[in-house]
């Protein structure tokens, strides 16, 4: 008996010897790394932002935002009688309204009527004081993302059955956690959408062999623990930069029932498809995703015009134009039966 629980007592004191060291090296690598995590997360890419031209027959429409700031948006009517629906349309980080044409252009000559805006600082959108626009969704995008489906529901020709949506990258980020919770809209559309926190995880754990000097920590640490050191970075730009970073995953899972197509690039070196497919893993049905092989990061659209056009077309007709408006009680107790506990007070989801 007395050699059980010696073997007992030498079991529990190497696993608590264990748990301490992990513990240490968790916080020698927190304070060594978060610096660097911090700069690099700041930090913009070099992207290809896409600007257009203004377009004579459009509609320039100005919002305002609860805060006070004036957004310029563009609604761009069907050339046909019969109007098959409406779709708000999520900008790119730093692209301009127009943008959204190449995009558009074949849904409006097929019945769709099409509004994009542009968040605060980028456009022809007021800046907000204090307020930088990175390429990350804040809250204030989640929030002048509402202030667009509120305006769509009381323009004089709203369709009563409500709208789909179709957003590419940080717009498309943006619009699905503005949009999840609300029955308005009937179906997401998007390209190269992205999640902070799924997104931050592995690049973290990768450039840890850089910035920490023993480079095998990293592979004893476990992925929550680099999960809270993400959140620890988050939580300091949140208090230096004074916003909040929303979390898709807690939203896309309650699109569903509401239709959903993921289309991805293949060959997209800032968020990689692996990243995207857990992403899409946590919606529920009905989903599709479409990994465009050999494109970049929002260029599937110019690497396959015709299938991207003929895919984007048929995804609206079928869930938009032809089908019926999914009921209010439906996607809306699925929502509030499920939501997450913690919200943040502008975007009304959970947030970092």
């Amino acid at each position: 008996m007395l050699w059980l629980w010696l073997a007992l007592g030498l079991i529990v004191t190497a696993g608590l010897a264990f748990a301490g060291v992990l513990l240490w090296y968790y916080i020698r690598v927190k304070n060594r790394y978060l610096p660097y995590i911090v700069r690099i997360f700041e930090e913009k890419p070099l992207f290809i932002i896409p600007r257009g031209e203004p377009l004579k027959d459009a509609e320039n429409v100005r919002l305002t935002t609860p805060d006070g700031l004036t957004l310029h948006g563009c609604y761009l009517r069907t050339p046909l009688a019969n109007r098959k629906g409406v779709i708000l349309f999520g900008l790119e980080y730093g692209s301009n309204r127009w943008a959204c044409v190449p995009y558009t252009h074949f849904l409006r000559a097929a019945g769709f009527d099409i509004f994009a805006f542009e968040p605060r600082g980028q456009g022809d959108s007021d800046d907000q004081p204090g307020y930088e626009p990175m390429q990350w969704v804040t809250e204030f995008e989640v929030s002048d993302f509402k202030t667009a489906l509120a305006y769509l529901k009381t323009r004089p020709d709203t369709d009563p059955r409500g709208i789909g949506f179709f957003g590419i990258s940080k717009g498309g980020s943006a619009g699905i956690i503005a949009a999840g919770p609300d029955p308005f809209v009937r179906c997401f559309l998007t390209d190269g959408i992205f999640a902070t926190h799924t997104t931050m995880l592995p690049y973290i754990r990768k450039w840890a062999t850089i910035y920490v000097d023993r480079f095998w920590v990293h592979w004893i640490l476990p992925d929550w623990m680099y999960s809270a050191i993400a959140r620890a970075c988050l939580r300091r730009i949140r208090r230096d930069r004074g916003l909040r970073f929303p979390h898709l995953e807690h939203v896309i899972p309650y699109l569903a029932p509401r239709p959903l197509l993921m289309i991805h690039g293949g060959a997209d070196t800032y968020i990689k498809p692996d990243m995207a497919k857990t992403l899409f893993d946590l919606a529920g049905e009905p989903r599709e995703f479409w990994l465009v092989q050999g494109a970049k990061h929002n260029q599937a659209m110019n690497l396959v015009n015709g299938e991207y056009q003929r895919r984007v077309l048929d995804f609206f007709q079928r869930n938009l134009g032809n089908g019926s408006p999914l009921s209010e009680g439906a996607s809306s107790a699925a929502w509030a039966n499920q939501r997450p506990p913690k919200t943040c007070e502008l975007a009304g989801i959970s947030a970092v």
